[in-house]
């Protein structure tokens, strides 16, 4: 008897051992996640892109090759090229300005040539931003150094002066205007000076979606507001928006910011709270109104990978499948991004794809 009871705790123990660790929550294997993910089509995590959010664009590809061999006119001719679609510009300028980080002689001999080109200027502005913001790092503040803290500002200094020349040129663009929202970041404008910066972009461009996803940084706990602010201006936006601008996805990442701010949250609660749901609803709209204006809209994916982790969250696992499967492959996006290293996007992508898809499969009676 002394023997038996023993024996018969530690055969429990590895009961519990073994259901423990060979099953996910919902009753599903772990070892089989992959294997679900798999039969639905999505791709092993070996082979997803950690450096994109969709493919890569081959013009770009080509834009960037000839800048970097001192064609300052094929990256000046492809800025023009968007025309009024100042979204479209504000894209092709930052592709432009991250490569001046890298190697500005092709953009001072573009700014040499045309001194008033406000194409050039808008480079310019935004690289120096793009450059403060590399030698900062994308630390917390406790994590940055004083040297780092040094040349951030010192640059940003300089961008001031580059900004206010582009925006001197820049007529109804807006984009000289959206460039300067980091820096008021970085410079920590107060909120009325903000404010008259923010006027002048939405009386150009109401609806921009990267100036909205950039005040909306602004008005976060983590720079210069706070959360109430922060969900307030958001959902102030996504009102305004129309189906189709895509500005619901506020509301969504600002509750992922409050989230990522408080490490005692329960996320199984805070998204599944009605007011986030409705704000999920609202988005799928959006985004089904946006694709069928247009499905190639290099805006979407951003707005799929927030998406299809609040629906995994609030276990509509059906339709976070279907926004996985319309991004499956390129991963450089909220929330995933805010992981870190490439190892720790993949994981906690495949973790909520492939656990959605395990439980898709297994209401199908597939598992």
């Amino acid at each position: 008897m002394h023997i038996v009871i023993p024996l018969l705790i530690l055969l429990i123990g590895l009961v519990i051992w073994f259901r423990k660790h060979t099953k996910g929550p919902g009753g599903v294997r772990t070892g089989d996640l992959p294997k679900a993910a798999a039969k639905l089509g999505f791709l092993p995590a070996d082979r997803l892109d950690t450096d994109h959010v969709r493919a890569p664009d081959p013009r770009v590809t080509a834009v960037r090759e000839a800048v970097r061999a001192g064609n300052w006119q094929a990256g000046a001719d492809w800025l023009a090229e968007a025309g009024r679609d100042w979204q479209e510009r504000d894209r092709r300028a930052d592709v432009l300005a991250s490569e001046a980080v890298q190697d500005d002689s092709w953009l001072l001999a573009w700014r040499t040539a045309r001194p008033e080109d406000p194409g050039a200027a808008l480079v310019h502005a935004e690289s120096l931003i793009d450059l403060a913001w590399e030698i900062r790092g994308g630390g917390y503040a406790q994590y940055t150094t004083g040297e780092q803290f040094a040349g951030f500002h010192r640059v940003l200094e300089q961008a001031a002066e580059a900004c206010a020349h582009a925006q001197s040129l820049a007529g109804d663009d807006p984009c000289p205007f959206i460039a300067e929202l980091p820096l008021a970041m970085g410079q920590g404008y107060p909120h009325d000076r903000f404010e008259k910066l923010w006027a002048q972009i939405v009386e150009r461009d109401p609806h921009h979606l990267a100036a909205h996803s950039a005040a909306l940084q602004y008005w976060c706990a983590k720079w210069c507001g706070s959360h109430e602010l922060a969900e307030a201006f958001a959902r102030s936006a996504a009102e305004k928006g129309q189906p189709g601008r895509l500005l619901t996805m506020l509301p969504l990442r600002a509750y992922f910011e409050y989230e990522i701010a408080h490490d005692d949250l329960n996320r199984d609660e805070f998204y599944k709270r009605p007011e986030v749901v409705e704000a999920v609803d609202a988005a799928l709209v959006d985004v089904a109104a946006a694709a069928a204006a247009n499905p190639d809209d290099r805006r979407l994916p951003q707005v799929r990978h927030l998406l299809a982790s609040l629906l995994f969250w609030q276990d509509r696992h059906e339709a976070a499948v279907e926004q996985f499967r319309l991004v499956d492959g390129y991963i450089n996006a909220v929330p995933w991004s805010y992981r870190g290293s490439r190892e720790g996007m993949i994981k906690a992508y495949t973790g909520e794809r492939d656990y959605s898809a395990a439980q898709v499969l297994k209401s199908r009676g597939g598992i």
